[in-house]
């Protein structure tokens, strides 16, 4: 039966006395350098020796030591491991700080108008070093997402209803919604919230065919289904759709910030449903990412700096 090679089990203790030994040439500037005592630094260099088979990696001198030739052999590998494991320490302090590592999240559109980019240049100011990837989408896409580790956090909304009681939530903020028409429209001079109901008769422009698992919910709950003209799934193209007088379209609040001057926003009055709840949510069962946990404290702070009265429709 031929001999089977059984890997040495080494120490990186050892090696770095080994290193320090071959780097001074005696035991003695070895135990300076280390702080140790010259018979622990011995002690060390042969529990080496003895795991590589028991040839000595020094030759003991009269005054100090010299590399064998099996020492000469280990020194570049001693090197290589003790610096990798020395960069890996390095890496994760600045995992542990937030000074380096990545962080991938995702979000759904509208949280990308106003509320993600004021949290990611909080974030970045803080902690420059740290490699950010981003990804747009729906939030039962997203949650796949996290669920299947691609994602680090993602930020997601309560529409359509997706099922988020399988992940870590720290709630933002609740989105009060928003129904847009041309500045023209017989409702743009209207003093607070409208019913929906008023615009049952009115074209939608909507990034779905159907209502159902999107803000038009708003309407079914009114007791109407509402008639889809124009599918447009940008916001800024819905809002070109509007101001040319091709039908009305809702707004969630943090898309709001960004509307153009020939469209007239009105609060919808909801009576029946909560607001659209938003949250940065993470995965159960993974230990969180320490930037994960600092830009879930960016994106908190980022609500703060939303516009004042859109979050609540009858401001």
């Amino acid at each position: 039966m031929p001999n089977q090679h059984r890997e040495p089990d080494l120490s990186t203790v050892w090696l770095r006395a080994f290193l320090q030994v071959a780097r001074h040439g005696s035991f003695t500037g070895a135990a300076r350098t280390l702080g140790w005592t010259q018979s622990a630094v011995s002690r060390q260099v042969a529990a080496l020796e003895a795991a590589l088979g028991g040839g000595p990696l020094f030759d003991r001198l009269p005054r100090g030591v010299r590399l064998t030739e099996a020492g000469r052999v280990l020194v570049p590998y001693a090197e290589t491991v003790v610096e990798a494991l020395h960069g890996a320490a390095r890496q994760l302090e600045e995992v542990r700080e937030v000074a380096g590592g990545r962080l991938r999240f995702g979000a759904f559109a509208t949280a990308d108008a106003a509320l993600v980019p004021h949290a990611l240049a909080a974030f970045r100011a803080r902690h420059p070093r740290v490699r950010l990837s981003r990804e747009e989408g729906f939030t039962p896409r997203l949650l796949d997402r996290l669920a299947a580790g691609h994602l680090d956090l993602a930020v997601v909304s309560t529409t359509g209803g997706a099922p988020l009681d399988a992940y870590e939530l720290h709630h933002l903020l609740d989105e009060s919604l928003y129904v847009a028409v041309p500045a023209g429209h017989p409702l743009a001079e209207h003093e607070g919230p409208v019913r929906l109901g008023l615009l049952a008769d009115a074209d939608w422009i909507s990034g779905s065919p159907r209502p159902e698992g999107t803000l038009l919910d708003a309407a079914l709950r009114q007791g109407f289904r509402p008639r889809i003209a124009h599918v447009v799934g940008e916001w800024t193209a819905k809002q070109g759709y509007v101001a040319a007088g091709l039908g009305v379209t809702l707004v969630p609040a943090l898309a709001a910030e960004s509307i153009r001057p020939d469209v007239t926003l009105l609060p919808v009055l909801d009576e029946t449903a909560p607001a659209r709840a938003i949250y940065a949510a993470l995965p159960r069962d993974r230990s969180p990412a320490p930037a994960a946990q600092s830009f879930v404290t960016a994106l908190r702070e980022a609500v703060g700096r939303i516009p004042t009265g859109l979050n609540d429709p009858t401001a």
